[in-house]
């Protein structure tokens, strides 16, 4: 198994950790998105991935793009240590926390869109990190408030175990707080990446852990 990844990339980080909590070896395989334009853009790398984005999963010729598409591919085929709660409802909860994340707030700031703001429309690098830090507070307030507010929030984002939904969260953190977000405002949310912190699956997946990292 071998996943295209970069020790930056919040996406990748969600794949990482979902990987390391089912216990399964990968070959991680470096894709620099900054490096000679972004190695992500080469033909080479287009063939694998027409999106040109990470992370990319290559199981024995199963190749999956989309983080979270990876990690419920992961979830059907390795059941061990599952991501997702039994029940449709808490299911549909995980997966809805995740989406906050993935779908709601992480492509505002993703590396394309802001270069778009710095190429194209020549924003400053001040209103370039004003944006950034909006959006990511827009996050996270709405993430905080679904999770204060719910009484299935556990020690983790739902229950006593790590979900699909604290694999998003955690980087989402990182993110956060590489681009300065004050993050008093979330006590739920940084209780939650507390306790993941203190587990191997995540210190292994840190960014800082990646034989990529700079």
């Amino acid at each position: 198994m071998k996943l295209y990844t970069y020790f930056r990339s919040s996406a990748a980080y969600r794949v990482r950790i979902a990987l390391n909590l089912k216990g399964l070896a990968y070959d991680a395989v470096p894709v620099h998105l900054l490096r000679d334009g972004g190695e992500q853009l080469t033909d080479s790398y287009r063939a694998l991935n027409p999106s040109a984005l990470l992370p990319t999963l290559d199981d024995d010729g199963s190749v999956i793009g989309q983080s979270l598409a990876i990690i419920e591919y992961l979830e059907e085929t390795r059941p061990q240590a599952p991501l997702l709660p039994s029940g449709a409802a808490d299911r549909a909860r995980v997966r809805a926390l995740a989406l906050t994340v993935a779908a709601d707030t992480h492509p505002l700031g993703n590396l394309r869109v802001l270069k778009y703001l710095k190429g194209p429309l020549k924003v400053s690098e001040e209103v370039k990190l004003q944006w950034q830090q909006h959006w990511l507070q827009i996050g996270l307030e709405t993430l905080e408030r679904l999770l204060a507010d719910d009484a299935r929030t556990g020690r983790y984002c739902h229950g006593d175990t790590p979900t699909l939904a604290d694999c998003c969260l955690v980087p989402q953190v990182f993110s956060a707080q590489r681009f300065g977000v004050d993050m008093a405002p979330y006590p739920t949310i940084m209780r939650i990446h507390a306790a993941c912190a203190e587990l191997p699956a995540f210190q292994q997946a840190h960014p800082s852990q990646q034989p990529d990292a700079e």
